[in-house]
């Protein structure tokens, strides 16, 4: 049985219907928050009915509607400290988005305490127009005495902002479910200055104060060092956009610091808006069980990608929330057809490419492959088409769309079942020959999301566990995140 979870929905049903009580390690979470908009403008008063399951992971829409106030009220009639505080936050923000965000996020907050082991921590990756209602959130939730750390995210980007300085940092805030004596936390440390280096090595120093404050000559140690203990602000590059598979895309190297502090192997690291699941990646890397959770099928289906491209077959886990049944992906097609499109690319582990609105090129999906040992990397172009009218023509399109990306093959998804014309055009198509394998594969291949469910897959030559790698190491196009909805 898996220790990995993968789940799709709404978080705080998520974490009421399927997550224990104290049942987690760690959690890290990075709710969207639109740290791009003029300040003030948070504070402007709207009115909307958009539910909250509806919230997208690539637009920051938390909006004062029905789903927030109820949100609102519901915390505010339990009682106790949180109340009070949201209580006091409407006072000062009324029903802007601002305070949305702050109802949307107590309830959820509160459900991450309650699955909290006695022994964990919570790291909450904050926009600073936030952070400070955040943290008396949380302050409210876990208590003031369980903040640990307002950890500094500092890297290096250039914006704009005549009368202001450069905006180059994140806020992380660290709580944890109990004291300082009961809580895991590993020492983490940073490299010696080379000025300290020169002088004493790698040696140990110690430095201390006498009663009057005056500080004690240093002694050294002969055993090496670790370095010196890690403080709370952190320079870690951002990742590059030409490699972002998601516009608020955070490094590993960031996570790996918060896992390796805050965890040891086996425990279970939750990120309830696991987005293109970072958290997930160093989690399995470092041996973590890890649970993921996120609205939206395109984050689910990144994250699938991800862990096929570097962990292959080495990683298992259980998705939950998905459709299983013909009725459930009829359904999904009908009433979210992007959402159908990328739970339907998921099931054959593609990658989504979206383009520029009113420049559709064609391309739903595209999966990366070689089949020869110079490790050319070649592409397998995907459309999905959710409709009842099924037209010869898509497949057509699609045979110009291969000659025009020199694809090698292409690969129709549809709902229904494809028509005849249909299928003699895809076999006029012909076939892609793999030299090295000495195998030929049909060029273009229509399958239906009831043979997907069936366990049916693309024919495609591949060698090894290593087709999702080398397309990975060659860089593929990144995904036009502004059109995705």
């Amino acid at each position: 049985m898996t220790d990995n979870y993968l789940y799709y929905g709404d978080n705080l049903d998520v974490l009421r219907l399927h997550i224990k009580n104290e049942s987690v390690d760690l959690i890290y979470l990075d709710p969207p928050f639109n740290s791009n908009q003029d300040y003030n403008v948070l504070f402007e008063e709207k009115s909307g009915t958009q539910s909250a399951a509806q919230i997208k992971a690539f637009t920051d829409t938390w909006k004062w509607d029905e789903v927030a106030a109820k949100s609102f009220y519901e915390v505010v009639e339990s009682g106790g400290k949180v109340s009070e505080t949201m209580q006091s936050f409407k006072k000062i923000l009324g029903t802007s988005d601002l305070m949305a965000y702050l109802a949307m996020m107590a309830p959820r907050l509160i459900e991450l305490r309650r699955v909290l082991k006695q022994t964990g921590s919570i790291y909450l990756h904050c926009d600073p127009t936030a952070s400070h209602y955040l943290k008396i959130l949380m302050d409210s939730i876990f208590g003031p005495k369980m903040f640990c750390n307002e950890i500094i995210w500092h890297y290096r980007k250039w914006s704009a902002g005549k009368y202001t300085f450069q905006r180059n940092h994140d806020t992380i805030l660290f709580y944890s479910k109990s004291d300082s004596r009961k809580r895991v936390f590993n020492q983490l440390f940073m490299d010696r200055a080379p000025s300290t280096l020169k002088r004493f090595g790698t040696a140990k120093i110690l430095s201390g104060y006498d009663a009057l404050g005056k500080r004690l000559p240093s002694k050294i140690e002969d055993e090496d060092s670790e370095g010196v203990r890690q403080d709370d602000v952190w320079d870690i590059s951002r990742v590059a956009p030409i490699y972002q598979l998601f516009p608020t895309q955070k490094p590993e190297a960031l996570l790996e610091k918060i896992i390796k502090a805050s965890s040891n192997e086996g425990d279970i690291v939750l990120d309830p808006f696991c987005g293109c699941g970072t958290a997930i990646m160093v989690a399995q890397q470092l041996k973590r069980p890890w649970i993921g959770i996120d609205i939206t099928y395109l984050a689910i289906n990144l994250i699938k990608h991800r862990l096929k491209n570097k962990f292959g077959n080495r990683v298992s886990y259980k998705t939950i929330g998905e459709p299983t049944t013909l009725t459930e992906a009829q359904n999904l097609s009908e009433t979210d057809p992007y959402q159908f499109q990328w739970w339907a690319l998921g099931l054959v582990t593609a990658r989504p490419v979206e383009q520029k609105k009113g420049s559709d090129k064609g391309i739903d999906g595209k999966i990366f492959f070689h089949d020869d040992a110079a490790g050319e990397v070649k592409q397998i172009i995907l459309s999905v088409k959710g409709g009842s009218n099924l037209d010869v023509s898509y497949v057509r399109d699609l045979r110009g769309v291969i000659e025009r990306e020199e694809a090698k093959l292409g690969v129709l998804i549809t709902m229904n079942e494809p028509t005849q014309p249909m299928k003699k055009e895809a076999a006029d198509a012909g076939f892609y020959k793999s030299v090295a394998l000495n195998k030929s594969y049909p060029k273009i291949q229509i399958l239906t999301i009831r043979d997907l469910l069936e366990g049916k897959q693309i024919m495609y030559p591949t060698i090894g566990n290593v087709t999702f790698k080398s397309a990975q190491e060659k860089s593929p196009p990144s995904i036009d995140q502004e059109s995705l909805l």
